[in-house]
């Protein structure tokens, strides 16, 4: 049979309970607590209080940077990385993680670069984000150059002329751009294309380059390489269903294989594999609709240096 100190005990538990639920599920004040269940505001603070003590209440935070420090670590050592840098952005906002990782990008680029060096670059969005951060540089001779053809005649923008600006102020120098089609309509054209003198000093040229920076694209509807006219819908279709995104305009699969074997050979770009052979190879990319491209990106070797942004790293960690 209970005691009266005891049925005073669970009266105040029920209290406790019901304070609680007011103010950490309904979001009531203490003070208009103290209003709807007639006590004062001193006796709301020590109901809490006593659901705290009597484990009613368990208060957990999410901390977002709990264990970034290490993420780094764990992430090149997955991908046999030698270099992993992750953005502090936490939102979801796409120019703002832009903004975070082309800081980061172009302030890492600053500090590797060095006298003679050529940079390979490729066009696009998250490219613009790195040059517009860019910090002229003391270092002597370097050269930049396209590892891909452009586009042509599109309403779409590559984001190319701002790019080549930013990336020739910096470093005092010339881009030298690619000037055909990334893709063309067949594999002959394209090889015929390929053999003249001027197009393959620039191809040459690309190969060389000790730095290469580049991002991924996506297979979504939104992709720009599905929006240029190089594609019919069935090719696109394929894609979808085959492919997770591209590196350099050349699609590849969830393990990081070429999904388009006949695709690439109509391609103008750096093969894949070369990019295994830079100095550095820095994959620059985040928001996470890129997480899958990022993932195959770095399970088929072709980058040794990773800058993303918060929330892919810790996707990436787990996958």
């Amino acid at each position: 049979m209970n005691t009266e100190k005891e049925k005073t005990n669970d009266e105040h538990l029920k209290q406790a309970l019901k304070v609680s639920r007011l103010y950490y599920i309904d979001n009531v004040s203490q003070t208009e607590i103290a209003k709807k269940l007639k006590i004062s505001r001193p006796t709301v603070s020590r109901l809490l209080q006593l659901a705290h003590d009597a484990n009613i209440i368990h208060i957990t935070i999410n901390d977002p940077f709990e264990n970034k420090s290490d993420l780094p670590n764990q992430l090149m050592k997955k991908y046999n990385l030698k270099k992993v840098i992750i953005a502090d952005q936490v939102g979801n906002l796409y120019k703002s993680i832009l903004n975070q990782l082309g800081k980061l990008s172009a302030e890492y680029l600053n500090s590797i670069i060095q006298d003679n060096d050529i940079v390979g670059l490729t066009w696009g969005q998250t490219m613009a984000a790195v040059a517009e951060n860019l910090q002229s540089t003391s270092k002597q001779n370097i050269q930049t150059v396209y590892l891909k053809g452009t586009v042509s005649n599109s309403k779409h923008n590559n984001y190319s002329s701002i790019i080549t600006n930013k990336f020739n102020a910096a470093f005092h120098t010339q881009t030298e751009i690619l000037p055909v089609p990334v893709i063309f309509d067949n594999a002959e054209t394209r090889n015929l294309v390929l053999q003249d003198q001027f197009i393959k000093e620039i191809t040459i040229k690309g190969e060389a380059a000790q730095i290469a920076l580049f991002t991924v694209g996506t297979t979504q509807a939104n992709a720009l390489l599905f929006k240029l006219g190089y594609l019919d819908p069935e090719q696109i279709d394929f894609l979808k269903k085959n492919a997770v995104g591209d590196i350099l305009s050349q699609f590849i699969t969830q393990d990081g294989k070429i999904a388009d074997a006949d695709l690439n050979k109509r391609t103008v770009s750096l093969p894949l594999n070369k990019l295994k052979e830079k100095r550095y190879s820095i994959l620059v990319a985040g928001g996470i609709e890129k997480l899958s491209a990022i993932h195959a990106c770095l399970l088929g070797g072709y980058a040794n240096v990773l800058i993303t942004d918060l929330a892919n790293a810790q996707k990436l960690v787990k996958l």
